[in-house]
């Protein structure tokens, strides 16, 4: 594959400054994919309905970009869970049924997929342990963030070198929700009122999903940043779930963000 056709994703600051050495990863947009129509891209979702030889093409376009192997890109079958697993050079290519993923092994590359939900990419260089976790409303609430900070720890990461950086979510302004929302979250916590602000609608309201996530990563005692990347704002480089219902669409398109142990 020539280098020209590789994708070119966005990168975290705060993730690069601090374990750029070490460490690397990327928040791949729609852009450099092989997909067509409503798919255009780099649509990297085994669970869309696009073309199965497609998808595969932009998977691998995706681990070229890390200098690796397609089969070395690891995913997971994500299911709105709080639930992190551990993977090694011993991953075959099962999708467990989780939201997030750790490791401690160079050269392999962990993903999580998301159109409108919030990638979150982790980094302790100094350990050699990466996380990346796929956090919607339910993850976030859920306790997914939580989760894969103890998954790393328990590889030898410690909390307080934890880098954790939020890539492209659907924002505030884009994202609107019923009072029932509203209360699942108050009941949790009555704190929560502030990540909701009056909608035009009545008995609606916007959610911030981008500053709750901040919120819990932080609380976590790691250190955090939110790229401020809208999904639902951005047709030309991001998919948006949201956007598609809108538009009362059949399907949408995944992006991918994902992170390696560089190897030495």
């Amino acid at each position: 594959m020539k280098d020209d056709a590789l994708p070119l994703p966005v990168q975290s600051p705060l993730l690069s400054d601090a374990a750029g050495k070490s460490v690397n990863h990327g928040y791949f947009t729609r852009k450099g994919g092989v997909s067509e129509g409503i798919y255009r891209g780099l649509n990297v979702g085994l669970g869309s309905n696009d073309e199965r030889s497609r998808v595969n093409e932009n998977r691998a376009r995706v681990s070229a970009w890390f200098g690796a192997e397609p089969q070395k890109l690891a995913t997971v079958h994500q299911i709105h869970s709080p639930d992190a697993v551990i993977v090694d050079g011993s991953y075959n290519g099962t999708r467990a049924d989780a939201d997030a993923l750790v490791t401690a092994t160079p050269g392999l590359v962990i993903g999580v997929l998301s159109a409108d939900c919030g990638p979150v990419l982790f980094a302790d260089a100094e350990a050699g342990v990466v996380g990346a976790a796929h956090a919607g409303w339910k993850g976030a609430l859920g306790g997914v963030l939580e989760s894969t900070i103890d998954a790393m720890i328990s590889l030898g990461a410690r909390r307080d070198r934890i880098l954790a950086s939020l890539g492209p979510s659907i924002s505030r302004r884009n994202y609107e929700v019923g009072a029932e929302f509203v209360e699942r979250f108050l009941e949790k916590d009555a704190g929560y009122a502030t990540f909701f602000s009056p909608s035009r609608r009545e008995q609606h309201a916007m959610f911030d999903l981008p500053g709750l996530t901040i919120k819990r990563l932080t609380d976590a005692g790691v250190t955090a940043e939110n790229l401020d990347l809208c999904t639902y704002a951005d047709e030309e480089r991001f998919f948006s779930y949201r956007r598609t219902t809108h538009r009362s669409e059949p399907d949408y398109g995944r992006q991918i963000s994902a992170i390696s142990i560089r190897e030495a």
